[in-house]
C-alpha cells in the first residue's frame, strides 16, 4: 500500500503515528514544498504530484485547513482516494464546485473526525441509536485555553489565531459539532453567533454558540479558546435522567454522580488509530465510509452559516 502525505505537521504525526501502530503494510510518502525539506525517518519525499509514477492507495491532507482546497481538487482529478483532516474546508467559497468533482470521479473521501471513535461517543451512539430514551435538552460545552496549546510559541503567531489562515474556535473544535449531527441527526434550524471579542485579542473568532432546533428538543454548543481549566462535556437531560459525558476523562454518569460508562486508561491516540483502521478496511472492502465528504458539507454549512446554500 502507498500512501501520500499533504503537510506533516502535528496532526499528521498522530495518523503516521497510527499507521505505525496498526503495523500497515505500507510505504509512506510526503509532498513537500522544498527540496531542502527536513527528512522524516520511514517516509520519502515527494516534491510534485503532477508528473508522479507512483499509484497512492490515498492521501492524507492534514495541512492546514486554508490550503486542503487544491489538494483535494488536484487529487480529485486524478481519482485517489482522499482522508481528509476536519474541517475539509474553511469558506463555502467553490465548494459546489468540489463536491460535483468528487461525485463526477466517484471519489472515496472522508473527514477525519477521531472523536466519533473516542469509547464515550460510541457508547452513547449506541444507546441512542435504540430511540428508548426522551431527549428534552442537550448542552455541548468545549473550552480550552490556546495561549497553552503550544508552549513556548507565540499563539497569536500559530494558524488557530489568526482567521486568513483557517483559524477559529469554530474551525478547531469542528469535532463537536460533527458528533452532534452524527448523534443526533441534522437539526430543522439553526443559528450561531460568532466572536472575537476576549482577552485573548486575536483576529480569528474565540468564542461560538450554535443553537441547533431539533422537533422535540434543542441542543446548544459553546466552545471557546478562553478556558484555563479544559472542559469537554455533553450534558443530555432526558424525561427523567440526566447524563454527563465527560470527554477528557473518559466517563458518562448519572444525576446520583453513578458511573453509568467508564474507560479506565484510554489513551486519545487510540481514537486515531480505530479511524484509519476503519477507513483503510473500507477501503479494502469497497465500502462507502461515513462522513464523507458530501455529509461533512452539510455540518460545515451549518459551521460557517452565511446564507449560502450548498447544492449537491
Amino acid at each position: 500500500m502507498n500512501i501520500l502525505i499533504v503537510g506533516l505537521g502535528s496532526i499528521a504525526k498522530k495518523h503516521i503515528n497510527a499507521l505505525q501502530l496498526l503495523k500497515i503494510d505500507a510505504k509512506l510518502f510526503a509532498l513537500r514544498s522544498t527540496q531542502n525539506a527536513i527528512k522524516t525517518s520511514g517516509i520519502e519525499n515527494i516534491y510534485t504530484v503532477d508528473e508522479f509514477s507512483i499509484l497512492f492507495d490515498f492521501v492524507i491532507i492534514s495541512n492546514p485547513t486554508h490550503l486542503h482546497y487544491p489538494y483535494i481538487k488536484k487529487f480529485a482529478e486524478l481519482g485517489v482516494p482522499l482522508f481528509i483532516e476536519k474541517p475539509f474546508v474553511h469558506t463555502l467559497d467553490k465548494i459546489n464546485e468540489l463536491l460535483r468533482l468528487i461525485q463526477k470521479k466517484n471519489i472515496v473521501t472522508y473527514v477525519a473526525c477521531n472523536l466519533r471513535f473516542h469509547p464515550c461517543i460510541t457508547f452513547l451512539k449506541s444507546k441512542l441509536d435504540l430511540k428508548l430514551l426522551k431527549i428534552n435538552e442537550v448542552n455541548i460545552y468545549c473550552g480550552s485555553y490556546l495561549p497553552g496549546w503550544r508552549p513556548g510559541k507565540d499563539y497569536k503567531t500559530i494558524y488557530s489565531a489568526n482567521a486568513d489562515m483557517g483559524g477559529g474556535v469554530h474551525l478547531d473544535l469542528f469535532h463537536e459539532l460533527d458528533y452532534a449531527t452524527w448523534l443526533f441527526g441534522l437539526p430543522a434550524k439553526s443559528h450561531s453567533v460568532l466572536r472575537n471579542v476576549s482577552s485573548l485579542n486575536i483576529n480569528a473568532i474565540d468564542y461560538a454558540n450554535y443553537i441547533l432546533e431539533y422537533e422535540s428538543f434543542t441542543t446548544s454548543i459553546i466552545l471557546n479558546y478562553f478556558r484555563k481549566k479544559a472542559k469537554r462535556e455533553i450534558e443530555i437531560v432526558f424525561e427523567d435522567k440526566t447524563w454527563t459525558i465527560d470527554l477528557i476523562n473518559h466517563s458518562i454518569k448519572d444525576d446520583n454522580e453513578s458511573v453509568l460508562f467508564e474507560a479506565k486508561g484510554f489513551d486519545i491516540q487510540e481514537t486515531y488509530n480505530l479511524q484509519l483502521d476503519y477507513f483503510i478496511n473500507c477501503l479494502k472492502q469497497s465500502k462507502l465510509p461515513m462522513n464523507n465528504i458530501n455529509e461533512s458539507a452539510d455540518t460545515l454549512n451549518i459551521l460557517l452559516k452565511n446564507g449560502e446554500k450548498i447544492k449537491k
